[in-house]
C-alpha cells in the first residue's frame, strides 16, 4: 500500500516523465525515472516480511471510570533475521492508536505498555492488532492483522453508601436453603461427618441411632434479596442514575445480601452478582423510546417468582404520576421500597416508600447516608 509520500512520488514521477517527453527535456525525464526507481527499490524491500508474533494483555480488564488501565504488548521476532522498525495499530472506541516499535534482533522480544481511555464508562471492544512495516524511504507500507479482539469494561463510579434497608435487624438464624453458604449459626440439616469438621457440631443422638458420625450442617441464613430497578429512559441525569444503581448493587453485595439488578429496557434481563451488575451498567444506554417504569409490573412478576423476602429500590430521573401509582401498587410485595429520583423536579413519593431526591449521584450518596445509617 502506498503511503502519502509514496503517492506523491508516484504522481510526480508520472508527471515529470510525461512533461519531459513532451517538452523534449531529458532532465525532467531523468528525475521522473529516479522516482520510479525509488518505488521499485521500495517494492523489492517490502518483499521481506518480518516474522513477528504479538500478545496483548489488558490490565486490568475491569476498571472504574477515571481509573488507569493499560495494554501490555509483547512482540517476539521468530524469524532468522533482524526485523525492521514496526508500527502496531489497534482501534478502541472508534479511535485508532499506533504504537511505534524498534527493530528486533532474531529470537528477541520487546514489551511496551500504553494507556487505554477510561474517562467514560462503557464496554470497549478493542480490535485485533495490525502489525505494519515500511521501507526506509516510507514510500510503501504493509500491515497484517494478528491476534483476537479484547474487551475493556469501564464500570460506573461507585459511592460508599449503606445498603437498602430491609425493615428490621438481620436474622442470624433465619430461613435457609441448599444454596446457603457454610459457616453461619443457622441449622439447615444433618449430614455425615467429613474429615476436618468441627467435633463440636457432632449430633450425638443421631450418631448413636445410626452408628455413624453425624454432624449439624450449619449455614448462613438466606438474606433478603435486594431488587434494584434502573429506569433507562433518556433524561439529563442518566449517567448519575447509573452510578446510583451501581452504588446500591455494590453496597448490597458487599454487605452479604443477594442482589437482582433489572433495567426497564428488558423486564427479564437480570444480573445477580456484583461483577455481572457492574458489567451490565458499564454498557447500558438510555433510549427515548424506553417504556420506563411502566415495565415495573412485569419486572416484579418475574423477580418475585420465589417466596423469599425482598427489598425494592427504584432509580429514575423524574417519576410520573402513573409511575407513582405503579410503585404504590407493588409496595405491599416488599419488605421496604425506596424511590431515588435524580433531577431538579422530583415527584412526591407514595406513602410507605423511602424517598431520596438529589441533583447528582454525589449528592444522593451524602443524603442517603444521612437517611440510612451504615
Amino acid at each position: 500500500m502506498f503511503t502519502r509520500t509514496g503517492v506523491a512520488v508516484a504522481v510526480s514521477a508520472v508527471v515529470l516523465v510525461a512533461a519531459g517527453a513532451v517538452a523534449n527535456y531529458p532532465e525532467l525525464v531523468m528525475v521522473g525515472l529516479a522516482g520510479v526507481v525509488a518505488l521499485l527499490v521500495a517494492a523489492t524491500w517490502m518483499l521481506w516480511r518480518p516474522q513477528i508474533t504479538a500478545v496483548r494483555e489488558i490490565r486490568p480488564q475491569r476498571v472504574t471510570e477515571g481509573s488507569p488501565a493499560s495494554a501490555v504488548l509483547t512482540l517476539t521476532n521468530t524469524g532468522p533475521r533482524r526485523s525492521p522498525p514496526l508500527v502496531v495499530t489497534e482501534t478502541i472506541a472508534d479511535r485508532s492508536t499506533s504504537v511505534p516499535l524498534r527493530s528486533l534482533a532474531a529470537g528477541t522480544s520487546y514489551e511496551t505498555t500504553y494507556p487505554l481511555p477510561t474517562t467514560r464508562r462503557g464496554r470497549y471492544l478493542i480490535s485485533g492488532l495490525t502489525i505494519g512495516h515500511s521501507d526506509p524511504l516510507r514510500l510503501l507500507h504493509i500491515g497484517r492483522k494478528t491476534g483476537s479482539e479484547s474487551v475493556l469494561y469501564v464500570h460506573p463510579r461507585v459511592y460508599d453508601i449503606a445498603p437498602v434497608p430491609i425493615g428490621g435487624p438481620r436474622d442470624a438464624e433465619g430461613s435457609t436453603s441448599a444454596r446457603s453458604p457454610l459457616g453461619g449459626m443457622a441449622f439447615h440439616s444433618l449430614r455425615d461427618y467429613s474429615p476436618g469438621d468441627d467435633w463440636r457440631l457432632i449430633d450425638w443422638k443421631s450418631t448413636a441411632r445410626t452408628g455413624t458420625l453425624v454432624v449439624r450442617h450449619n449455614v448462613v441464613p438466606d438474606e433478603p434479596r435486594h431488587l434494584i430497578v434502573l429506569d433507562t429512559r433518556a433524561h439529563d441525569g442518566f449517567e448519575d442514575t447509573v452510578r446510583v444503581a451501581a452504588s446500591l448493587c455494590v453496597a448490597a453485595s458487599r454487605s452479604g445480601f443477594p442482589i437482582d439488578l433489572r433495567v426497564t429496557r428488558s423486564a427479564t434481563e437480570s444480573a445477580h452478582t456484583e461483577i455481572q451488575a457492574l458489567d451490565v451498567l458499564a454498557s447500558i444506554e438510555s433510549s427515548a423510546g424506553d417504556r420506563g417504569l411502566s415495565t415495573l409490573p412485569e419486572i416484579i412478576h418475574d423477580a418475585l417468582a420465589t417466596n423469599e423476602g425482598c427489598a425494592l429500590a427504584v432509580v429514575t430521573g423524574q417519576a410520573s404520576l402513573d409511575d407513582l401509582d405503579l410503585l404504590s401498587a407493588v409496595r405491599p410485595h416488599f419488605l421496604t421500597a425506596s424511590l431515588i429520583q435524580i433531577g431538579h423536579s422530583p415527584s412526591p413519593a407514595p406513602p410507605g416508600v423511602i424517598a431520596v431526591d438529589a441533583t447528582s449521584s454525589e449528592r444522593f450518596a451524602a443524603t442517603w447516608n444521612q437517611l440510612v445509617p451504615q
